[in-house]
C-alpha cells in the first residue's frame, strides 16, 4: 500500500451526519492534504455531526450552551496515542447553512471547518493572535483550492456590521492540560 493510502487509513472519520458529495476517502485524503501543508505533525480524527451534538460538546468543553461550527481538541501531553495531533468536530448543519449563504458546497464548506480546526490543532489562536492564522489560513485555502476562509469572512461580516455566518473555537479534551499562549 503506498504511503498516502496508509496515511488514510490510519485517520478516523466519523459521519455522525451524513454530507452530500463527501465521501470518509474524500475527507481523509483533504484532512491529510490540510496537515501536511500546515505542517501539522501527527494524524487527526474528525467527527462530522450536528448541532445538537456541537452543543453538548460546546457545552461541556466550553461552558457555552449553544452549537458551533468547528471545534478543535489538541492531544495533551499525557494522551497515551504516540503521533496524534488531535480531534476536530464540525457541524454538519452549520456547514449546510454558510455553503447557501456563500455559494458553494456542503462538502468545500466543510473542508473550510477542518482546514480551521488543523490550524488551531497546530497551535494557532486567531483570538490572540494579532492575524497570524488569518494570514496562514489565506495562505493554505488557497493552496488547497478553498474559497474565503472562516477568519477571513468572520472579519468581512463583523466589520460590515452583519453578524458572523462562522463562528470557530478552539479547545481541548479535558485530559489536555491548558496550554499557555504567548
Amino acid at each position: 500500500m503506498p504511503d498516502a493510502d496508509l496515511e488514510v487509513a490510519e485517520k478516523v472519520v466519523i459521519f455522525q451526519k451524513r454530507v452530500a458529495d463527501l465521501t470518509d476517502l474524500a475527507l481523509s485524503r483533504f484532512v491529510a492534504r490540510a496537515r501536511r501543508a500546515a505542517g501539522l505533525k501527527g494524524m487527526v480524527d474528525v467527527l462530522v455531526t450536528s448541532n445538537a451534538e456541537m452543543k453538548i460538546l460546546n457545552r461541556r468543553f466550553r461552558g457555552k450552551n449553544q452549537a458551533t461550527d468547528v471545534l478543535s481538541f489538541p492531544s495533551g501531553a499525557d494522551d497515551p496515542r504516540q503521533g496524534f495531533a488531535g480531534e476536530i468536530a464540525v457541524s454538519a448543519e452549520f456547514a449546510a447553512q454558510n455553503a447557501r449563504a456563500l455559494g458553494h458546497t456542503c462538502a468545500h464548506e466543510v473542508k473550510i471547518l477542518v482546514l480551521h480546526g488543523v490550524l488551531h490543532l497546530q497551535g494557532y489562536d486567531h483570538e490572540r493572535d494579532h492575524g497570524e492564522m488569518a494570514r496562514r489560513e489565506n495562505q493554505l485555502r488557497i493552496g488547497l483550492g478553498l474559497s474565503s476562509g472562516l477568519i477571513e469572512r468572520t472579519l468581512d461580516t463583523t466589520s460590515s456590521g452583519g453578524r458572523p455566518t462562522a463562528r470557530a473555537r478552539r479547545e481541548r479534551p479535558p485530559s489536555a492540560p491548558p496550554r499557555r499562549h504567548s
